[in-house]
């Protein structure tokens, strides 16, 4: 059975960090439709003003936050003592489990294009160390379609394998169309899948996607993605619903009221890092 579009999400215009102007696209009042992916921003610009500000030091807890950038360059500094550059086409990938503070640099470059997802954790592990790993080009397979080509950025892709999570299973593609081309992508049926057209418009279970919107399937075992007359670059995300309940607090995602009370009570009273290296 094909997947179809049960859920689609316009970003908007918004400012975050020490100023960056981003499209925040999926957020706490799309938690249910999306789970397990709580937030979605993208990154789109040509003016290094709109970003070069960053994000200073901050701290979080519960999550897993996946930023993936096609074009630029972005700069991860932490409270373990990682401190790490990704280019063009690469992934940071930060679990916060447990506590961790970090801040991104974003220095100027000719174009910077990408998106920063926040996983949830299962309650099971919320509060696991946290870590810090990033997938560098060397590890990102490049496979090439009929009329365009995949990037696995994470996950696996008919028999091919990269980057594995360990916490939540997921399946992250970077799908790069030509004009009017078309790939059918094989799906699990148990999976919560979704799309983000990142570039271009396209076509979704045989429904017209704008750019910059967020698409969330149902149930199925494949889905199409079809180009308009343009080229299109679309983001595929398969994982694990959690169905689990969801307290969100600014940078802190717990499941009770009491934990992200807890959080915030340890950042107050310096207890919130379990593991941590001067910074």
């Amino acid at each position: 059975m094909e997947r179809k579009i049960i859920n689609q999400v316009a970003g908007f215009r918004t400012q975050d960090g020490a100023g960056v102007n981003l499209v925040r696209v999926l957020g706490n009042k799309t938690v249910q439709d999306y789970d397990p992916i709580l937030m979605l921003d993208s990154f789109d610009s040509e003016n290094p003003d709109d970003y070069t500000a960053g994000f200073p030091m901050h701290p979080h807890r519960g999550i897993e936050t996946i930023s993936y950038l096609y074009r630029g360059q972005m700069t991860h500094r932490d409270s373990l003592g990682n401190e790490d550059t990704i280019r063009d086409g690469e992934v940071q990938w930060m679990t916060a489990g447990s506590g961790i503070l970090h801040e991104e640099k974003l220095p100027a470059s000719d174009k910077l294009l990408g998106v920063q997802l926040w996983l949830n954790l299962p309650a099971k592990d919320k509060m696991v160390p946290p870590t810090y790993h990033s997938i560098k080009k060397s590890e990102i397979g490049e496979i090439e379609l009929e009329n365009g080509k995949l990037r696995l950025l994470v996950g696996e892709f008919e028999g091919r394998k990269g980057y594995e999570s360990k916490y939540l299973p997921l399946d992250y593609y970077d799908i790069h169309l030509n004009p009017n081309a078309s790939v059918c992508i094989k799906t699990k049926k148990e999976r919560s899948v979704m799309l983000f057209t990142l570039v271009g418009d396209a076509y979704i279970g045989g429904v017209l996607v704008n750019e910059k919107r967020a698409v969330k399937l149902s149930s199925g075992a494949y889905v199409e993605i079809k180009a308009t007359n343009e080229k299109s670059q679309v983001l595929f995300m398969s994982s694990m619903q959690l169905s689990e309940p969801v307290v969100w607090g600014g940078p802190i995602v717990m499941n009770t009221k009491e934990e992200l009370m807890k959080a915030f009570d340890d950042l107050k009273t310096g207890n919130f890092l379990q593991n941590k290296i001067a910074y």
